[in-house]
């Protein structure tokens, strides 16, 4: 049996630089930009079966994993246009878990979550692109735990988000739990 901390993340825990380079933020966009396509690539030809298999037990399947993408990278970009019009606000979290539970998690064809995060994503790399390095440093409070988060933070923890979840699907094709 695999160990579930490493089926439940499997590229580890996020870490973040001692200091955000511009750098770090290219590299990080440019997984935003590319990580449409690359999910596309697992999952098109995967039939309803397929998309039904879990990255572990208890986990979400490959379906609800590209509706949970779409979810939190819907959430993720309001985020950025909060901070990038308000002066540090509280985002408002969502309980994720039971969205996944959703109707639209469940059963939205994968074709169609596919437009909707490719899209999604396509505004997103518009907006972090034109965007400038004082931008970046603005800040948010995320209620849980009152801590004051940068947009550049914020675009390391979907850097790694994406390529989280990316090897959340390609275990479940691998594993199929």
């Amino acid at each position: 049996m695999r160990n579930l901390e490493e089926l439940k993340y499997p590229i580890g825990q996020i870490k973040f630089p001692e200091i955000i380079s511009e750098n770090h933020i290219s590299e990080w966009i440019k997984t935003i930009e590319d990580f449409p396509a690359l999910v596309e690539e697992e999952v098109k030809t995967l039939n309803s079966i397929e998309l039904n298999y879990k990255y572990r037990p208890e986990g979400w399947n490959i379906l609800q994993v590209v509706n949970h993408c779409t979810d939190s990278h819907m959430n993720s970009i309001i985020r950025f246009k909060l901070t990038l019009t308000e002066e540090n606000p509280t985002i408002k979290p969502y309980e994720e878990a039971l969205w996944a539970e959703l109707s639209d998690s469940i059963n939205y064809p994968v074709s169609d979550a596919l437009v909707l995060l490719t899209s999604l994503h396509k505004r997103w790399v518009f907006l972090l692109k034109n965007m400038s390095s004082n931008d970046f440093k603005r800040t948010f409070i995320h209620p849980e735990g009152n801590e004051k988060i940068t947009l550049a933070e914020n675009l390391c923890i979907y850097d790694w988000h994406c390529n989280h979840h990316l090897q959340h699907i390609k275990n479940a094709k691998k594993f199929q739990y």
